[in-house]
């Protein structure tokens, strides 16, 4: 296996969030997509970073429901952006990123945000092979 994109979940399968959105937005479409983390895109595509559910936690501590609608996503603190690869990416690298956070953004040779790879898929193709009887 050597294309990194037999695991992608192309951006129209995604859950994002748009950097111009505000906390309150991220909290609603967060919570509708039940999931820990999300990508952050600007409005021409590109990956921004990953806002997780620690990092809006964190950032609830200090305001209201009124200020979570007038402050925007890109104004809170995040932990940590997950970093993304290209298409060109080996599978070693891709395995490497998956160990250390929970999605792996792709990016095309632009920047533009094309998908994401999660770990799970990456486990369940290695089960697969692993213990093809199962």
């Amino acid at each position: 296996m050597n294309n990194i994109l037999f695991f992608l979940t192309p951006k129209a399968m995604c859950a994002y969030l748009y950097d111009d959105y505000t906390i309150r937005q991220a909290l609603e479409k967060m919570e509708s997509a039940g999931y820990a983390a999300i990508p952050i895109l600007n409005h021409r595509g590109e990956y921004r970073g990953t806002l997780t559910e620690g990092d809006l936690l964190w950032a609830m501590c200090y305001m209201d429901m009124r200020q979570a609608e007038a402050r925007r996503v890109m104004e809170i603190a995040r932990r940590k952006d997950n970093v993304p690869v290209r298409v060109t990416t080996s599978m070693h690298e891709l395995v490497e990123r998956a160990s250390n956070q929970n999605f792996v953004p792709v990016v095309d040779d632009k920047d533009a945000f094309i998908g994401l790879i999660t770990r799970k898929a990456i486990i369940r193709y290695c089960r697969e092979k692993l213990f093809p009887e199962d």
